[in-house]
């Protein structure tokens, strides 16, 4: 596994539990407003500081009983084959494990599930099912509809989340996108756009929404939702 990053404290990434951040490196995504480029584009990979695999057991063997959570991201971290073995690694330490995803490993993630190996997820949803004015990947339209109703039948604590972009996403785009995954056990958070960093230095310019305009399509969604927030 190629370890790219270890935030060594997080108290808002994984709900509820004090846990530490993973970060693999490789995506099969290129969102222009992406702020992880050196996780995602080969040329900044190799320049990116790796950590080893003996080292973070290393670490976690250390922070047993001080931390109670692992929060695997990327990148996509299931587009590693080895990605269920890491994971057991983690859990046979005693950490529960939380993993971020885009959902366009369907398969990767019904086998996680299956073997009880992952204890929560955060969903993506870049864009409404049929968006594909500046969306990548759209091939991955119908493995996301699959990942998004295995969560919804899983029975595992999940979340769903879109990165709302002023230049890409309108209030009707959210609509669509809520009527889509909505559901009563169904959490769902927006997350306004920060231009830092990105993928496509164009997008650094762009302007994120006024909270009130994110605070104004919350009160339109939240009933779709158990829970709706914005962070």
């Amino acid at each position: 596994m190629i370890i790219g990053g270890l935030q060594k404290l997080t108290l808002i990434d994984y709900p509820g539990k004090l846990a530490a951040t993973v970060f693999l490196v490789g995506c099969n995504y290129r969102c222009p407003w992406c702020y992880s480029s050196e996780l995602v584009l080969p040329e900044k990979i190799k320049k990116q500081p790796k950590i080893s695999e003996k080292e973070l057991f290393e670490f976690l063997k250390d922070r047993k009983g001080l931390l109670e959570g692992c929060v695997l991201c990327g990148g996509e971290p299931t587009i590693n084959n080895d990605l269920p073995k890491f994971i057991k690694k983690i859990k046979k330490m005693g950490y529960a494990v939380k993993l971020d995803t885009n959902g366009s490993n369907p398969k990767m993630l019904k086998e996680l599930i299956d073997k009880k190996v992952i204890d929560y997820v955060a969903m993506d949803i870049k864009a409404p099912l049929g968006l594909k004015s500046q969306i990548p990947n759209s091939k991955f339209q119908n493995k996301i509809k699959k990942s998004v109703e295995l969560l919804k039948n899983s029975g595992i604590d999940f979340e769903f989340r879109t990165t709302v972009v002023s230049t890409i996403h309108t209030k009707e785009d959210i609509l669509k996108i809520a009527k889509w995954i909505e559901g009563p056990k169904v959490k769902y958070y927006l997350q306004n756009f920060r231009p830092e960093k990105t993928i496509d230095p164009k997008f650094e310019k762009v302007k994120p929404y006024p909270d009130k305009y994110l605070l104004n399509i919350q009160k339109a969604i939240s009933p779709f939702f158990e829970i709706c927030k914005i962070r």
